[in-house]
């Protein structure tokens, strides 16, 4: 890392200056925040304390939920600190941090996704194997590459993009994503372009056709099943289709509105950045209304607290 910048100040410009828009704003990032935090703990409680749910299944899910966590904690601390602020900055140090959470948050939930539709196949397609296919060791396994590759591929990004020179500091966005980083540098960097293109397709492009995949072969052996099997495998890969479809519309609007935007600038930072505010507080939502275990398993939860005092 350039050494000489790690403390430089990086000027945030998306804010406006301090007044009564800002504090409507903060208050909608706050409570936005503690929901999202307060759905997510609910639900990694739950899925812990409920043996019932300890399976594959919803251990991926409470791994989803973990990972929601650390997405909206990058980046909502900073911006309701900026909202509040006469001078809107970040370190080039903490950006890059800042940078590197970011980019796990959503190349892990994509990933973790991947996993969990991997799951459902084996499920419903092979489910007299499911047990013998989907053993606690393949789940530690398959949770091990969910969080080493993304992590390991994606620090050396960072790494790359810090060795850049500076010759500009000021970003307009909310928070910092490597093209802004990049875009403050004086050079052009080649490797760092294919390096970029590389994960992409590994950890975007790869991921999403073998969920696409996943679903063909479910579809193919569902539409040969009895009603009551569709039915039942309906109502186990509607609530993963709905969070897998949300999170993918919302990175595409994320990309799309980030570089070609037309929009007020409101708009545009809203749904350049929506990727981070809406998904984490929605999955945990969606599961918990969508999933009769986790709705059956909440409510017996509450009935222990109540029946039986802190637990």
């Amino acid at each position: 890392m350039n050494q000489s910048f790690i403390n430089t100040a990086v000027l945030l410009t998306a804010y406006d200056p301090p007044g009564p828009l800002n504090c409507v704003f903060f208050m909608l990032t706050f409570f936005l925040y503690v929901f999202t935090i307060l759905a997510n703990l609910i639900l990694i409680l739950v899925i812990y304390m409920d043996s019932s749910l300890h399976k594959p299944m919803y251990i991926f899910l409470l791994n989803l939920a973990v990972n929601g966590l650390i997405g909206c904690s990058a980046v909502c601390p900073n911006v309701m600190d900026n909202l509040l602020r006469d001078a809107q900055s970040i370190s080039y140090g903490g950006c890059l941090l800042q940078v590197l959470f970011i980019n796990v948050y959503a190349l892990n939930a994509y990933a973790i996704l991947a996993v969990m539709a991997y799951d459902r196949y084996v499920s419903i397609c092979k489910p007299l194997q499911y047990h013998t296919i989907v053993t606690p060791s393949k789940v530690k396994l398959l949770l091990t590459v969910v969080y080493f590759i993304p992590v390991t591929l994606l620090s050396f990004q960072v790494y790359l993009t810090s060795q850049l020179p500076l010759c500009r500091f000021v970003i307009n966005k909310l928070f910092c994503d490597n093209l802004s980083v990049v875009k403050l540098s004086c050079v052009k960097s080649a490797l760092g372009n294919i390096y970029g293109l590389f994960i992409t397709a590994s950890l975007v492009v790869l991921p999403f056709f073998l969920v696409l995949l996943s679903y063909m072969k479910i579809l193919h052996v569902s539409l040969r099943a009895s009603k009551e099997s569709q039915k039942k495998a309906l109502s186990t890969c509607a609530p993963h289709l709905i969070v897998f479809i949300n999170f993918s519309v919302s990175i595409l609007f994320s990309v799309v509105y980030n570089r070609h935007s037309t929009v007020s600038k409101y708009v545009n930072h809203l749904i350049s950045a929506q990727f981070i505010f809406f998904p984490p507080l929605l999955h945990p939502l969606v599961y918990g209304i969508r999933t009769e275990e986790i709705r059956r398993s909440i409510t017996k939860v509450i009935q222990r607290g109540i029946l039986a005092g802190p637990l």
